[in-house]
């Protein structure tokens, strides 16, 4: 069964492989030109906080434009914004027309997630939907260690490494566009406010919020702080590639874990981990590259999977129609940390406390790891965890709830022929039976 839904997604899947390849390289790409044209180390980080700005906006309007024209036309239009927005970027070196470019950038790519994880979700059924998403974000992440391997033998410096992610970008709408695959039925998702979420799960929201700020730190500002320990620019790729690789491959040994026991004593463990990790990265300098590289993995390994744990947790004191509308809520919660995470860091370092980088990175994890241990004191565990290892990141329906949609407008349609019936003998429409209906048909 999985591997007749996979064959039926197979485009979707080979599009956001090639869409995460770009992210991967455009993301340590602008760190690194902004830095060779000398862009101060707080420009760099406003002008990768305007990305989580689009990514807000983009996230709210991509289940707009796929009720108005349909998930294919969507991405499609989405593919071709995110293409121009580079290749301007290319042209203009500038930071006010980078930090434009770069909101729509956030806004285009965030919405073809969106648009993407809601086809995945839908097309899978409840028994096939984490393995369908975990093939996904190994796809994902490959796409995004590719990206990074790319960089390495591109001079940032030039025109070329741009005109490269945009000829991905064009490329990656080919399979997707040329698909025969039928798109899911839309239907609408019942909203769930932040102060529910509040009340039910504070741990996964806190968490949330805090590590995604964490996330656009590493990624925003870890290649100008790579620079800074001195690094070249091959070495800046392998720093950010040994993040990814180390969540590659922690991610579903965490969530087999946090399956098994209770999610927070795993979130604890994973931020404690990254706690001490950071702080042994704080206190190594450049002329260790390897040892850099291995710490850089085992932090990757520890962080990476804390957002996927969060979601989880969160997902654990809500019914299931709460988890379909707490999607978008929980999206806007994590866009607002990415975007104060980036400047504030940047913000430190130049202001000459590079090494600040890790060491604000432990403080935040270890802020969670405390209060994980807390939470665990002041409520029990729900007593049936969720299996949902991997964090899904878009509005999602369920299988009958599609269903039900269809059987439902099967109804009016066939409310909308039988008014149009000739007369017929015998009771009224109203009240005749089934095969009475059918007879007079």
């Amino acid at each position: 069964m999985l591997r007749q839904q996979v064959r039926a997604v197979s485009s979707l899947l080979s599009t956001m492989t090639l869409i995460g390849l770009c992210v991967g390289m455009t993301t340590t790409l602008l760190s690194l030109r902004g830095a060779l044209e000398g862009f101060s180390t707080m420009t760099i980080g406003v002008i990768m906080s305007a990305y989580f700005i689009g990514y807000l906006f983009g996230t709210t309007r991509a289940p707009k434009d796929i009720r108005r024209v349909g998930y294919i036309r969507a991405f499609g239009g989405l593919g071709a914004l995110a293409s121009i927005s580079v290749l301007i970027q290319a042209i203009w070196i500038d930071p006010v027309v980078w930090f434009l470019m770069r909101f729509l950038s956030g806004f285009a790519l965030s919405a073809m997630f969106v648009i993407a994880e809601s086809w995945l979700n839908t097309m899978a059924d409840n028994k096939s939907r984490g393995a369908m998403l975990s093939v996904y974000m190994v796809l994902l992440y490959g796409g995004l260690i590719v990206g990074q391997l790319l960089l390495g033998i591109a001079d940032p410096a030039s025109f070329i490494p741009f005109v490269l992610v945009a000829m991905l970008l064009n490329l990656s709408l080919i399979p997707i566009l040329a698909s025969v695959t039928v798109e899911p039925t839309i239907t609408d998702v019942k909203k769930v406010p932040l102060r529910l979420l509040l009340e039910q799960a504070p741990l996964g929201i806190a968490a949330t919020f805090v590590i995604q700020a964490c996330y656009a730190m590493f990624y925003g500002v870890g290649p100008v702080y790579a620079i800074h320990l001195g690094l070249s620019v091959s070495q800046v790729t392998v720093f950010i590639a040994a993040f990814i690789v180390g969540g590659l491959i922690s991610q579903p040994i965490i969530g087999m874990l946090s399956d098994k026991y209770d999610r927070r004593a795993v979130l604890a463990g994973c931020t404690a981990s990254a706690t001490l990790i950071a702080f042994v990265l704080s206190q190594i300098d450049g002329g260790s590259p390897w040892l850099i590289f291995l710490g850089i993995a085992l932090f990757g390994a520890s962080m990476l999977p804390v957002y996927a744990l969060a979601i989880a947790h969160t997902n654990d004191f809500l019914e299931l129609d709460q988890m379909l509308g707490a999607t978008g809520t929980i999206i806007k919660i994590a866009g607002v940390g990415a975007i104060i995470g980036a400047p504030v860091v940047a913000a430190m370092m130049q202001f000459g406390a590079v090494n600040y980088f890790f060491l604000l990175m432990a403080a935040l994890t270890a802020s969670i790891a405390l209060y994980s241990l807390y939470r665990i004191g002041q409520r029990d565990a729900p007593e049936e965890q969720q299996v949902s290892p991997f964090a899904v990141l878009a509005p999602a329906q369920v299988s009958e709830e599609i269903v039900h949609t269809m059987i439902e407008e099967a109804i009016e349609l066939e409310e909308e022929q039988a008014s149009d019936l000739p007369e017929v003998t015998g009771p009224p429409l109203e009240e005749a039976s089934e095969e009475e209906v059918l007879e007079a048909r």
